[in-house]
């Protein structure tokens, strides 16, 4: 069986002829270029999809997680001396038959090695407006402070 050459257009054939290329080279070049323009944007699309997959996946770990933390705390409110702590370490609550004692007139001490908020000023003007008492208390705020 004889092979019938395949006819170029002159210009293909001048083009392969100035650059010591064959015909048939240049036809496979040309194949190539037209598979990877066409599978290139189809192989983005589906290394895109496949972060977008990754990162839900990581965010159903996490929701996963923060479901069984909460499971978990839903299992020590539904038992009873969970709870019974928890009411006299939050709310104060005393059961029967014990005596709650409150002690007043006696200021808290204040660390002031504590890197906490500044201490509130107790000592407002009473019966002045109450932007004035905004102010005497931004004003006191840094009172007898000493900065570093």
């Amino acid at each position: 069986m004889k092979r019938s050459k395949i006819s170029l257009p002159k210009t293909l054939e001048s083009f392969a002829a100035k650059r010591g290329i064959s015909t048939r080279l240049l036809i496979l070049f040309l194949v190539l270029f037209i598979v990877a323009v066409t599978l290139a944007p189809p192989t983005q699309q589906y290394f895109a999809q496949r972060a977008q997959i990754s990162a839900l996946e990581a965010d159903l770990d996490s929701n996963y997680k923060k479901l069984e933390a909460a499971r978990a705390e839903l299992q020590r409110w539904r038992d009873p001396d969970y709870v019974k702590s928890e009411a006299r370490n939050r709310l104060h609550f005393v059961l029967p038959g014990e005596r709650q004692y409150v002690i007043l007139g006696v200021k808290p001490t204040i660390d002031p090695e504590a890197q906490g908020a500044a201490p509130i000023n107790q000592d407002f003007p009473l019966g002045v407006p109450w932007y004035s008492r905004v102010i005497s208390s931004i004003t006191s705020v840094g009172v007898g402070v000493a900065t570093p």
